[in-house]
């Protein structure tokens, strides 16, 4: 079910004097109905593109409370939004959003947005190790306070990184690539990481349209964040965060996110604690795939939280 087409020019920002594209703009926005005077949660800040539009639509009364878990993020939200009395910006993860509103004294959500992509800006200029297009240290973390991958592979066993990258990434050569990696330690960089995969690869595995190297670096970076235990724990607390009848809206990325949210919902829903909005995800425009490619694989469902 794709959304309603939308003109991709709407959907460009000028971001820190460059133009960032937001996913699913319009349709996540509209998702969760904001309104003049509503208070709504970006828990996922970024570029800061959703929370734009979001203050277009509260306006002048509204409140937005804006959390990521990259400082570099939100001090952009705070140099950005200095002067703006609505916005409250704060850095934490997504899951912990009940506490994180709860100690800005921030009312009960009557929106929340959640954008579970990693943002381009993160992947090609935060220095952490998010893509192997960079030679960089081998973090992959959006926190200093949390352990890099370099010393996650030092410590984690064969058969344990093999497992890993086979949950995470669904890498059918995990258990090859885990053998090479464990070979060739310590492993300190972006390149050696990339280049280790690659040559373990079967020459047939390089046929596929991605490189090599994608799945086992997303499948190390969703086990270091606890990025899907993030997103379940986010889902569990939205009671506790929106106010009755405030609608959320979840892009993922990733099919075993998808899962997590699709399978919250429904059970949430059976408990009498949400109403799903859409029983198939809506899907990004073939207009937006092809301006923005990122956006292919994005999936957005909505819910109301009763």
């Amino acid at each position: 079910m794709n959304a309603t087409p939308r003109s991709m020019e709407e959907t460009k920002l000028q971001i820190n004097g460059t133009v960032h594209i937001p996913v699913m703009l319009h349709e996540t926005v509209d998702a969760i109905a904001a309104k003049a005077g509503d208070a709504v949660i970006d828990g996922t800040f970024g570029a800061g593109g959703h929370s734009a539009l979001i203050l277009e639509r509260v306006g002048a009364t509204g409140k937005l409370l804006a959390i990521d878990w990259n400082e570099h993020a939100v001090r952009g939200c705070a140099e950005r939004y200095a002067e703006d009395r609505r916005v409250t910006c704060a850095v934490g993860n997504f899951a912990e959003m009940a506490d994180i509103a709860r100690l800005s004294l921030f009312p009960k959500a009557n929106g929340v947005i959640l954008d579970l992509g990693i943002s381009s800006d993160e992947l090609n200029h935060s220095g952490r190790g998010f893509t192997f297009q960079e030679d960089e240290p081998l973090l992959m973390t959006y926190s200093d306070n949390q352990e890099s991958i370099a010393d996650i592979l030092k410590e984690v066993s064969e058969d344990d990184l093999a497992a890993i990258i086979k949950t995470y990434g669904e890498e059918r050569y995990a258990a090859r690539i885990a053998r090479a990696i464990k070979q060739k330690m310590p492993v300190e960089t972006t390149k050696q990481l990339a280049d280790i995969i690659t040559d373990a690869v079967p020459n047939q595995g390089r046929k596929y349209r991605i490189h090599p190297a994608t799945r086992t670096f997303m499948a190390l970076r969703i086990y270091a964040n606890k990025e899907l235990e993030n997103v379940e724990q986010a889902i569990n607390a939205l009671p506790q965060v929106v106010a009755p009848g405030g609608h959320v809206a979840i892009i993922s990325f990733h099919s075993l996110e998808d899962r997590i949210v699709k399978h919250r919902f429904r059970e949430m829903a059976k408990e009498g604690r949400l109403t799903i909005l859409t029983k198939k995800p809506l899907l990004p425009s073939d207009e937006e795939i092809k301006i923005n490619p990122r956006a292919r694989s994005a999936k957005l469902r909505i819910c109301i939280v009763t």
